[in-house]
């Protein structure tokens, strides 16, 4: 591939740059780092979109007909050979960047590459204002990021400029912190030997129509982010799972009974402009909706290649549901798990949480679903979470980098070890959990210096 030596060398100046950063404690303007963010992503985005040997196979084959679909007005989930599984919405954005006429090995990266920018001031935001310069310069060193949006294309930046904003907007100016018990968790707290009180539907409506002054103050921004975490799930399925963590930044259940029905908005929408605008027929909807379902009986069955279900497979693909269907169980557990386990945490914690738990759990796994940590893990880190970050790029980019270079049989022996080999990766990945921030003080709170160094080699 023509630009595997260019990006190997952006990707690893980008590390050290990340690291200095650390280290010296750099805090360049956001001026500076839009720059550099912008030019590495153009830089690679274009070698990549120039390459005459490879181009990555969902790009050609799945996002590719999706926006042609959309262009020939067919359904770009029922009718683009069954590889977008996903509601419309980037498809459309695909659609219309063909219809200008800009050609497709640029049209899908454009998108990638203008939400990963976007992501930059947005990860800066979330880390909050005493670090906010370093974690946005070193998101946009972000190996891993350069990587999917501007090699890939795949739209994992574009879930997470909607799901960071929406954690940005419902966390709201004067920072997090944790609600104030109620009376009775208040008495119990002082006395364990109280039972836990049942709250009758009585009580709870009546925290919505008469919510607390803080609640009811939140109300508006609670709408906002509801409708950002919405548009982040129109993207593709998974930021559903950061929806409890959304929540927890409301102070009430009024604002997250309202921010959690403005997250359903975006989905609903989008999905009705599908039989609305024509592109198929409203008796389809069922099978449309069963195609994007999150049922551990419509997820897709490839496993084999990640983790846990490589020791079933031995590192090759596996067509067998009943592993993604154990897995997909066992996700759902490990996220129950770490809500309750990070209940009194920082509702960042809480994501880093239940994402990582997710690459240890999951049966399947797409190099780009190692994005999904990266913008919490940058802007509030552990101690392990660079060592997680490196680790992670590292076994990407083998994937994309070397593996790419090799064709057919070849590259059937040599994505088998390399399938297995992510199994080195789960103990860093454990240790990067935010284990000893399992509680947040009702006040904000700086994260203690030892979990923003970065460990000595």
């Amino acid at each position: 591939m023509e630009y595997a030596i260019p990006t190997s060398i952006v990707l690893v100046a980008g590390v050290v740059l990340a690291l200095a950063a650390q280290w010296k404690g750099w805090r360049p303007s956001l001026a500076v780092t839009l720059t550099l963010g912008i030019a590495v992503r153009v830089l690679i985005m274009v070698l990549s979109a120039r390459d005459t040997h490879w181009q990555p196979v969902d790009y050609v084959n799945s996002f590719q007909p999706a926006g042609v679909a959309i262009l020939d007005h067919r359904d770009p989930v029922l009718e683009s050979n069954g590889g977008w599984h996903f509601l419309p919405t980037i498809p459309y954005m695909y659609g219309l960047l063909l219809w200008l006429g800009i050609p497709w090995e640029y049209a899908g990266r454009i998108v990638t590459v203008v939400a990963d920018v976007v992501l930059i001031p947005l990860v800066g935001k979330l880390a909050g204002a005493r670090t906010e310069k370093l974690r946005a310069f070193q998101y946009a060193c972000n190996p891993l990021a350069i990587l999917v949006a501007s090699v890939h294309g795949q739209v994992e930046p574009v879930s997470l400029v909607f799901g960071v904003a929406a954690y940005v907007v419902a966390r709201g100016p004067g920072g997090w912190r944790r609600p104030e018990p109620l009376p009775w968790a208040r008495m119990r707290l002082a006395n364990r030997d109280l039972p836990l009180p049942w709250i009758s539907p009585g009580e709870i409506v009546r925290r919505i129509v008469h919510p607390s002054q803080e609640d009811r103050a939140a109300t508006g921004r609670a709408v906002w982010a509801g409708l950002l975490m919405g548009l982040a799930l129109c993207a593709k399925s998974w930021p559903v799972i950061l929806v409890p963590a959304l929540l927890m930044f409301l102070p009430g259940l009024r604002s997250r009974l309202v921010s959690l029905v403005a997250t359903g908005v975006p989905p609903v929408f989008f999905l009705l402009t599908l039989p609305i605008g024509g592109w198929t027929d409203w008796r389809q909807l069922p099978e449309v909706l069963n195609t994007i379902g999150l049922r551990p009986s419509d997820v897709r069955p490839i496993t084999g290649d990640w983790g846990w279900t490589t020791l079933v497979s031995g590192g090759n693909w596996n067509l067998d549901p009943l592993p993604a269907r154990i897995g997909q169980y066992m996700i759902y557990a490990a996220i129950v798990a770490c809500l309750v386990w990070w209940r009194k945490a920082d509702p960042v914690d809480v994501t880093i949480a239940i994402l990582l738990s997710f690459m240890i759990f999951t049966p399947r796994l797409g190099a780009q679903y190692l994005l999904w940590f990266m913008p919490f893990l940058v802007a509030r880190p552990t101690r392990w979470a660079w060592p997680a970050i490196i680790g992670s790029t590292l076994w990407a980019a083998i994937g994309y980098i070397v593996l790419t270079q090799f064709h057919g049989a070849k590259w059937g022996e040599l994505h088998a070890p390399w399938a297995i080999s992510s199994l080195v990766l789960f103990p860093v990945l454990i240790a990067a959990i935010p284990w000893r921030r399992r509680h947040m003080e009702t006040t904000p709170v700086a994260v203690p210096g030892e979990e923003n160094a970065v460990p000595a080699a």
